[in-house]
């Protein structure tokens, strides 16, 4: 029972980790493109 909850526990903590990773990608893909486009913007 015990054993369960704890790979219950792991693998929710590894697919939340995993989200999080794409989603700080995602922002970081997000503010380069507000940079780029801002820079295109001044030329």
């Amino acid at each position: 029972m015990v054993k369960k909850l704890v790979l219950a526990l792991v693998a929710g903590g590894i697919v939340f980790s995993a989200a999080a990773c794409n989603t700080v990608k995602g922002a970081g893909r997000d503010v380069s493109s507000v940079g780029q486009a801002g820079e295109d913007a001044i030329k």
